[in-house]
């Protein structure tokens, strides 16, 4: 029997520039951790739902998410992406070069905390966030996304459920002890309203009270 979610992604037709995503990213040997495809239409809806114009990403990985992210942009809308890696971040701009996404993009590369302080220091704030980086930075990441938001901002994250670690409490580790913080702090933080869709593995969508 199918899955629910693999259900629900049979019933959508084959697309071409995540594929070719997909794609690269295995050829250069990257890890295939990209979002699933279901929660990547789901970040496009919810861009667009909310009219976001400046995004900002943690985690470009080989750029199937900067995709989905962009699309919902609207033409003047711009993605900020953070990538720790340079090779990454040129793998994640060819494919979204090649999806004809490459004048909505840019990236800095280095360490997300050092990126997400000069983002600060130069006054920069933003409509939407999404985080899919190193777990362990995930609280971190959360505070910084409040520090840089605009009033009404969305803030999804991906991985929140770790393949079901986070909700056995026999697992212990830095990166399940990090999201459970996150998650935690996600649902109690009061400039926050939000929730965890447990589909897939787990993305958390909140929004920032105005």
């Amino acid at each position: 029997m199918l899955s629910s979610e693999k259900y629900v992604d049979r019933l959508f037709a084959p697309d071409a520039d995540l594929a070719r995503a997909e794609e690269g990213i295995r050829a250069a040997g990257m890890p295939d951790i990209s979002i699933a495809s279901g929660f990547g239409r789901l970040l496009t809806l919810l861009v667009r739902m909310s009219g976001a114009r400046e995004i900002l990403e943690i985690g470009a990985l080989g750029g199937y998410s900067g995709i989905c992210l962009a699309r919902g942009l609207g033409d003047s809308g711009r993605l900020t992406s953070l990538e720790l890696r340079q090779d990454y971040a040129d793998v994640a701009y060819a494919h979204m070069s090649a999806a004809g996404l490459a004048n909505r993009v840019t990236y800095r590369v280095g360490d997300a905390r050092d990126s997400l302080a000069e983002l600060a220091s130069e006054g920069k704030r933003f409509d939407f966030f999404f985080i899919d980086a190193d777990k362990e930075g995930y609280p971190d990441y959360l505070e910084w996304a409040l520090t840089l938001a605009n009033p009404g901002a969305v803030i999804t994250a991906d991985n929140t459920l770790l393949h079901g670690r986070v909700c056995d409490p026999s697992k212990e580790g830095p990166s399940v002890t990090a999201m459970r913080s996150f998650n935690e702090r996600l649902m109690s933080d009061p400039r926050l309203d939000g929730t965890i869709l447990p589909a897939y593995d787990g993305l958390a969508v909140a929004m920032v009270k105005g």
